[in-house]
């Protein structure tokens, strides 16, 4: 069920060349940068990220979402999470996000756009709203024939200015089209961004992104990868159900294979899990990616994979209660009503996301007795502050697990020292050694944040979570005869 696998350790097809020709495109990309990174913004002369009001990212609540994650047992972990109160300085506006990184680095590419791409997707927006056209126009106009993520970008672009159809136009709110623009060119930036990245090798490594920005009652979502955004509603007999708002981006979707084979990537399964299709060169068994859209991976952006996102828009209505986010840790257990009503079920909604991962874990166990458990991540979004079937907590401030500012800078220099063959063991992703990425160097036009917050280590030891509050997971259980839910696990 990982993202990536090894040529060394599988052979999909006999007689083919594997590992050699990955070896030898990263030794090309890695002579494409060189020079040091442009930079318009340096954050550290701002408020760094962690001290941004209304900016959680680690596991616990605020007024209007719960969010925990969870190391697996595959090695370090990869998933990470954001929920952003008052973004961009609206009062009523909410950014949430997660994601899966994989690869060995993976863990750093996902905190990197955890933390950089709510950034540039507020700089896009606010540029669109003013009416200023300085990011209206990107220059694709490059040397010889474009790859498949230029192709894409230039569709995206394209798309997303004035001459988008008329009735989508009119289908949906001015907010959307806003969104929609600044989703599609944030994406773009922050591909690039880790394209030119210095310290990250993001060759073989990659993260996916489900993303959402509300605003009153408007949702506009910008997906990338197989994690996932579902809804949990109530239908005309008031009965709780499940509203997958989003498309898991997989090789299997034909509009998918059918983008990467024309750029001369393969798609093909394994012997021995036929259900997985996955992403591979042309002329090598490498390295095998799960996903079709992704971040990062730029191994495979000549042959198919892109990370243009996928945009969607709800509206909000009486009857809608909650949006939940996580990564495939959960949705490889848990189908998506399982998840609604374990979510429901919670007396208290500060320990939703927490039971929800608390519950998948043993799912895995039970399940899956033999394969280890996947790391889980899960934002939880509730829309009623006050009056959800959910009971609320009398401190309605944000909470968090105390954390100083030793505990920060002990936790980077562990990732920095990390040992990064674990985190290839984790995914069995193709290559070893540091390899600079390649790729053009590219100025953002919005911030470009040079403090790499990305290397901050998640926290994953308890909350102090009033347990009690998860007595309806027992009954959760009963029903989808998992093992009894025991809180002093």
């Amino acid at each position: 069920m990982g993202s990536c696998l090894s040529a060394e350790s599988r052979s999909p097809r006999p007689g083919s060349p594997s590992s050699p020709h990955l070896a030898n495109m990263k030794r090309r990309n890695s002579r494409k940068v060189l020079g040091s990174r442009n930079s318009s913004f340096d954050y550290r002369k701002e408020e760094p990220l962690h001290r941004i009001p209304g900016r959680l990212f680690l596991n616990g609540y605020n007024d209007v979402a719960s969010l925990f994650t969870q190391q697996g047992k595959k090695g370090t972990n990869q998933d990470a999470m954001i929920i952003w109160e008052n973004f961009g300085s609206r009062t009523d506006t909410v950014f949430c996000g997660v994601f899966d990184g994989h690869g060995p680095y993976g863990h750093m590419v996902a905190k990197r756009v955890r933390d950089h791409l709510p950034l540039k997707l507020n700089a896009h927006w606010e540029v669109s709203k003013s009416g200023e056209d300085a990011l209206r126009e990107i220059n694709l106009n490059t040397a010889g024939s474009m790859n498949s993520e230029q192709t894409s970008f230039l569709t995206a672009d394209e798309e997303s200015r004035a001459s988008v159809d008329l009735e989508e136009t009119e289908k949906y709110p001015e907010i959307f089209q806003t969104l929609k623009e600044s989703f599609l060119k944030a994406f773009k930036v922050m591909d690039r961004d880790l394209r030119t990245h210095a310290s990250i090798d993001c060759f073989c490594s990659g993260t996916t992104a489900v993303t959402l920005v509300k605003q009153g009652p408007h949702i506009v979502i910008g997906n990338v990868g197989d994690s996932r955004a579902v809804l949990g509603t109530r239908d005309k007999d008031n009965s709780l159900i499940a509203v997958q708002l989003t498309v898991d981006l997989k090789p299997n979707l034909p509009a998918e294979a059918e983008r990467i084979r024309k750029y001369k990537g393969r798609v093909f399964a394994l012997k021995d899990e036929p259900e997985v299709a996955r992403v591979w060169l042309p002329n090598s068994n490498a390295p095998g990616l799960a996903m079709a859209r992704a971040f990062g991976d730029f191994c495979l952006k000549d042959f198919g994979l892109i990370s243009v996102p996928e945009i969607s828009y709800w509206h909000v209505s009486e009857k809608d209660e909650f949006i939940v986010l996580a990564t495939d840790g959960i949705w490889d257990v848990l189908s998506n009503k399982e998840v609604v009503d374990i979510v429901a079920s919670c007396r208290a909604r500060t320990s939703a996301a927490r039971a929800l991962v608390e519950t998948a874990v043993r799912a895995w166990r039970y399940k899956y007795p033999t394969s280890k458990v996947d790391d889980c991540a899960v934002v939880c979004l509730f829309f009623d502050s006050t009056s959800n079937n959910l009971s609320t907590v009398s401190n309605a401030n944000a909470k968090v697990q105390p954390v100083s500012m030793d505990q920060v800078e002990n936790e980077n220099e562990k990732d920095n020292n990390i040992n990064v063959l674990t985190s290839v063991d984790r995914s069995g992703t193709v290559g070893s050694g540091k390899v600079v990425p390649g790729g053009d160097e590219d100025v953002d036009l919005d911030v470009d944040v040079d403090l790499d917050c990305s290397k901050e280590e998640e926290m994953n030891s308890e909350i102090g979570t009033d347990w009690s509050a998860l007595e309806g997971v027992s009954r959760v259980n009963t029903l989808f005869n998992l093992p009894r839910f025991d809180p002093g696990k």
